[in-house]
């Protein structure tokens, strides 16, 4: 078709129209002052809104709420100044269906430039995470890496808590990803538009937690030379994470449990009670039922916090995503070393799965930088691991797999891989030769 041809079909609105609605991603614009002017047919099967219901209304009371959640540029005072946004939301359909959307929101203009409107595109991608879910397929979510079946439950959950205000409380060791995980819910239920305000309750003396988290008065104290917003302020219509809430000492115990009940608190020195709307998740490695029976943690503010609790594997429950990490911190660091490409050997590798890793995903990526580092070639070798995790293969040992390897282990690797042995070996980190011999030797065990 030529190109005047196609500028004449494409002056007629019908026929303009005609294109939109076939496209199989909704299209929604609107002006400055929100009302919508156009809404293809996609858009009413992705939102379940006709056209009649909301062309020519404002979006946010079309759809009872900011479309965008707290990405929406129009709930500010100042007009937006983006040309082009990307990012996934979640949005409750008319019947109140939860769906997982990606936008691509451009800024119109007329011909001098000025803003006139906005044209939004939607892809509805939750049929597809489902699949993904249901497959196995997904090897990260949020920028938390895993396919192991206890990663997968935890991205279902990370999905499941994102459509409800509840406060959440992640358990975990140290160096588990808490913190990942706390920022994935934020993000999938709220946006990263929206403010995530970590804390770390252990990380800060006694006398500064307090202002730290609620704020203070000026003259509150020696120092406060003005007036201070606390965490929870700067949280308004985000999430708080509350790290190690463990180390919070009895009387901010206290407070923390009246903000939790009544979404009100004082700033330190101040008679006046402020309220704040943001969701507390928080997150600690110690037993807090241990802790109640010791006294040092109030019962009543564990079961404010642990509405819905969330528990973190250790890495060495989870090996076969070790690969998987490693793989993914080497592609991180391989930019910062300028030899080229660097990669990580059998044996090396070995080594990594027979290691139990206390400092879990934190000290395997500490590894994987330490390795790069004394790598003399282009091939990580064990002896470029800490020594940590060779010290085990300095004595002798008996020949053959059996030492890293038990019938149930592989067995539980080649159902996941679908009897891929090439995969399975890897998973496994041992050579596929090595693989094929223990193999053999299970069948003449039988």
């Amino acid at each position: 078709m030529n190109q005047p041809l196609l500028e004449n079909l494409l002056a007629d609105p019908r026929n303009l129209e005609l294109v939109l609605d076939h496209l199989k991603d909704g299209v929604i614009a609107h002006d400055l002052q929100r009302n919508i002017f156009f809404f293809n047919r996609r858009a009413e099967e992705i939102t379940g809104y006709s056209r009649e219901e909301v062309l020519g209304r404002d979006c946010h009371q079309v759809f009872e709420r900011p479309f965008c959640g707290e990405r929406c540029s129009f709930c500010k005072a100042e007009p937006p100044q983006f040309e082009v946004s990307e990012y996934r939301i979640n949005i409750v359909t008319k019947s109140g269906e939860t769906r997982r959307i990606e936008m691509s929101v451009l800024m119109m203009r007329d011909d001098a430039g000025r803003a006139v409107g906005i044209l939004a595109t939607l892809r509805d991608i939750t049929d597809l995470l489902n699949l993904q879910f249901k497959v196995r397929e997904l090897t990260g979510f949020h920028n938390i890496i895993g396919q192991d079946s206890r990663m997968i439950e935890i991205f279902k959950q990370i999905r499941d808590v994102s459509e409800y205000e509840f406060p959440v409380h992640i358990y975990g060791e140290t160096g588990t990803g808490k913190e990942l995980v706390a920022e994935a819910i934020h993000n999938e239920s709220r946006g990263e538009a929206a403010p995530f305000v970590p804390i770390n309750c252990g990380a800060l003396p006694e006398g500064l937690i307090e202002s730290e988290l609620f704020g203070h008065v000026k003259g509150a104290f020696s120092g406060a030379v003005r007036d201070k917003k606390g965490r929870f302020e700067l949280a308004h219509n985000g999430t708080i994470f509350l790290d190690e809430v463990g180390e919070l000492p009895r009387h901010l115990q206290v407070k923390l449990l009246r903000f939790l009940q009544s979404g009100t608190f004082s700033r330190v020195g101040g008679e006046k009670t402020l309220g704040v709307k943001a969701r507390v998740i928080s997150a600690t490695n110690k037993d807090l039922k241990q802790e109640i029976k010791t006294g040092a943690f109030r019962e009543d503010l564990f079961y404010r916090l642990n509405v819905i609790p969330i528990s973190l594997p250790p890495l060495r429950k989870r090996k076969n995503d070790i690969p998987l990490l490693a793989d993914h911190f080497l592609g991180r660091f391989n930019s910062v070393k300028k030899k080229g490409l660097v990669t990580i050997s059998d044996p090396a590798l070995s080594s990594m799965m027979d290691y139990s890793w206390p400092g879990n995903v934190r000290e395997l990526e500490n590894t994987v930088q330490f390795a790069l580092v004394k790598a003399k070639g282009r091939t990580i070798e064990p002896e470029d691991l800490p020594f940590e995790l060779t010290r085990r293969h300095l004595s002798p040992k008996k020949r053959g797999p059996a030492q890293k390897l038990d019938p149930e282990r592989v067995q539980a690797v080649l159902a996941e891989t679908d009897g891929n042995k090439v995969r399975a070996a890897r998973l496994l980190g041992v050579g596929r030769a090595t693989l094929y011999r223990y193999l053999d030797r299970m069948k003449d065990d039988k």
